[in-house]
């Protein structure tokens, strides 16, 4: 079994903000990440304590996303330093992971 030390990332995002897009062309085209994942939630809140949910009867277009990647460290480095320039502060969490080949 081979294993590969990366760094995992993951950023929290309301699909109100618009940043979706932006993210997944940086990630995809520019940086050619290993891996990228969305997740888009049914209900949660942030810092704001706003609540944001969704519910058969009333399908928010406001839901929070997860956008979640890993890759090379010194790779994450770097591509943090850019998102961090799209993202207000406290919204991107990250840790060392293993990749088992």
């Amino acid at each position: 079994m081979n294993t590969v030390e990366v760094t995992f990332v993951r950023i929290y995002l309301t699909e109100a903000e618009g940043l979706l897009d932006d993210l997944l062309s940086h990630l995809h085209d520019r940086e050619k990440v290993q891996g990228v994942t969305v997740l888009r939630a049914i209900s949660g809140f942030g810092k704001s304590g706003k609540m944001h949910s969704a519910s058969l009867m009333d399908m928010s277009l406001d839901l929070p996303l997860v956008i979640e990647f890993f890759d090379a460290p010194g790779k994450v480095n770097i591509i943090l330093e850019h998102i961090r320039t799209m993202l207000e502060p406290g919204h991107i969490v990250c840790w060392p992971a293993t990749l088992v080949d």
